[in-house]
This record gives structure tokens, sequence and C-alpha cells, in this order.
């Protein structure tokens, strides 16, 4: 085999890891979209096979014939020089094709995809491969995020399974207290020859003060009496854009918090439960970690910060706000052509966020990775940690 079993197992094994995520689902969880920046699990499915019959199979192999020809139409995410596409919030408007199409497509892509790779040598191929699974692999992290927005939302607060474990305890060992890192001149962004983004090229020289960074995220405990001590009504706390948020949205607690008979629960995957204390705080947006850490009289990292210091912590179980906005690197380059749309045009006004969380899939994490979202957005499992300065 010219492509090795190595990658096909990857790809395959990423297919079947997203059907897995939504096993649990029930047919009419499939369509629903409550907000704009949440797919439905049915459109993601789609999308993620897309992908690799638009980007691989309709322009490699001879005589391909797609799925359908509406297809491309309806998945399409983001690629503006790829097509027309349904727009973003009419995602959860389609009924068809039905979750059952859906599926039948994935397969026959899927499958012929396979059949491709084991009589294909181009590297070209096996990069553009890589790309798709490691594509499909940020959406099985959306799938499950979106679901628990779906469900969450949902007066009853289904549970989605008994096994999905939002505070695994490999977190409970971190140590408290701070850590410092010495002044100096630091190497930043992605050495090696393995997969990464874009956007973590290319590597350059940051200087850096000496700063004390946390050991261990804040908790929901911390951030409880962040809450007490009336930080959402404290407008010097926030940034003015911040402020207006709050109180246009009434925003009193993390998302998925609910005070019931005056103690507060927490919906998570498996239900509505009353919140771990002990756990990271998590489901906070930019504006609000930034709040608490003025509350507190320290800072965010920057996201340079944080990657020569993650070292010195474990990190994983969130995504970590940094105060850093999303803006390439020196001598950054787009991919040509339409893959040049998959970082590069969404570095404005956006906020760097590092480590990866409960739900980012396995070998998807890297200390360089760098994730990004708008500052008022909270539907992700986000969390914090804090940064003295000397």
């Amino acid at each position: 085999m010219i492509i090795t079993d190595n990658l096909i197992t990857s790809f395959l094994r990423t297919r079947s890891d997203t059907e897995e995520i939504c096993a649990p689902l029930q047919i009419e969880d499939y369509v629903i979209q409550p907000i704009v920046d949440v797919s439905p699990p049915k459109w993601h499915l789609g999308h993620t096979t897309w992908f690799f019959e638009e980007f691989i199979l309709s322009k490699y192999v001879s005589g391909f014939k797609r799925f359908h020809p509406e297809y491309a139409y309806v998945f399409n995410s983001y690629y503006e020089s790829v097509g027309k596409r349904v727009i973003r919030t009419d995602r959860g408007n389609l009924s068809r094709p039905t979750v059952s199409e859906v599926y039948e497509y994935r397969d026959y892509i899927t499958s012929h995809l396979q059949t491709f790779l084991e009589e294909n040598d181009d590297p070209k191929i096996r990069e553009l491969v890589e790309i798709g699974i490691h594509h499909e692999k940020q959406h099985q992290e959306l799938l499950i995020t979106d679901i628990k927005f779906i469900l969450g939302n949902n007066p009853l607060f289904p549970k989605y399974n008994d096994t999905f474990s939002e505070n695994p305890s490999f977190d409970d060992d971190q140590i408290p207290g701070y850590s410092t890192v010495e002044e100096g001149i630091y190497e930043i962004g992605y050495e090696g020859n393995k997969f990464c983004y874009d956007n973590e090229l290319g590597r350059h020289k940051v200087f850096l003060r000496e700063y004390t960074i946390a050991n261990a995220l804040v908790t929901n405990k911390e951030y409880l009496e962040f809450i007490e001590d009336k930080g959402y009504q404290n407008s010097l706390l926030w940034h003015a854009e911040a402020w207006d948020w709050i109180h246009k949205d009434n925003i009193k607690a993390p998302l998925y918090w609910h005070k019931i008979d005056g103690q507060y629960h927490q919906y998570t995957l498996q239900g509505l439960k009353t919140v771990d204390y002990a756990a990271p705080v998590t489901h906070i947006s930019f504006y609000e970690a930034f709040a608490f850490a003025q509350w507190k009289g320290e800072r965010l990292p920057t996201e340079f910060e944080w990657e020569i210091a993650q070292s010195l912590f474990k990190w994983g179980i969130r995504w970590e706000w940094t105060e850093s906005a999303y803006s390439p690197y020196p001598n950054y380059k787009k991919a040509p052509g339409a893959l040049g749309e998959y970082n590069g045009k969404f570095m404005v006004n956006q906020k760097v966020l590092r480590g990866g969380s409960v739900a980012t899939p396995r070998n998807h994490t890297r200390l360089t990775y760098r994730n990004f979202f708008h500052p008022n957005l909270r539907w992700q499992f986000t969390g914090l940690r804090l940064v003295k300065d000397k």
C-alpha cells in the first residue's frame, strides 16, 4: 500500500468517531439550530463529508460522480471561492436531506476516499487528507458543544449520556499556587515536521518580562465568590463593550448555571446537577474572564506567556482565554486557493485561546495550537488561568 495504513486507519477512525458522538441523539435532535453559532448535528455530519468530496475526490479522482449535485450548496460553510452556500443562520431550516440520506452520503464518500488512498502515492493528497482529518476533529468538538447547547436549552434538560465527564479526575491533582517564568527572549510557534495549522507558523522570538502564572485553573468556588461580591454589577471591572453585553443579554453567571431554590445548578451532558465547586469554571466569555481577573487584581496571560509556561502546569480540560488578539505571526502565509480561507480570513476582532478541553478529540492538541473566538462567546468549554506580574 503506497499511502500508509496509518493514514487510512486514522481517516476511518475519525469518520467513525464523529458518528459515535451522534449515537446518543434522537432523530429530532439532528436538525435544531438554537442560535447562529450552533450548527445542527446533521449539518456537521454533511459538512465534514463535503470537505473530502470537494477538496480531494472531485479534484483528483478521474470520473468521480458527486453523491448529490446540490450537497455542495447545502454543506459548504464559509468557502466563498468554492461557490454559493446556504447562509449560516438557515442551517437549522433544512429538513432535507434527511438524516439517513446524510449517513448514506458519509458512507459513499468514506468508501470512495478509502479506495482512492489505497491506490494513490501523491504526497499532496496525503497532506489534504491530513487537513481533512483534523478539520473533522475540530467539528467533533463543535458537535459536542453544539449538542450540549441544543439539549441545555431544552426546558427538560435532557441527558446526552452517562459517560461524558466534564471534570475528569486528572485535574484533581493540580498543585495550587503560582510558578515563575524568568525574563528573557523566547521562541514561539510550531517547530517540527508533523501536522500543524498555518496560524501556528512562522516561528519567531518574543521578549517576555518576568511573570508568575497560576498552576491551576480558576474554580467554580472562586468564581462564585466573584458573583456573590456583585462582580456582575461592578462597572469598573468590565470593558465598555462587555458592560453593554451583560446588560443586553442579562448575564449574571456562567452559561448553563441556574439558581434553583437558592442553590446554583449547572446543566452538564449528564443532565442538570448541583455545581461542583471544586471543578474549573467553564462556559465563560473573554469578557467574564477579564472581569474576574480585574476583580482578583491579576490578569490573563498573553498567548506567548501561556505557551512558554505550559510545561509548568497541567492543561487540556478547558480552553483558556488569553489576552492576545488573534493575528498573524511574522511571515505568516495563507495556503493557496480555497484552503487559504481556513484561518487567515478570521484574524480580526477575536481572542486567542490555548490548551484544549474535555471535548477536544485525541491527538488534536499541541502546545502551539491557537484556537480563537469572539470575546462574547461561551458555548465552548472555556475557562481561565491567572497571571501576576513581578
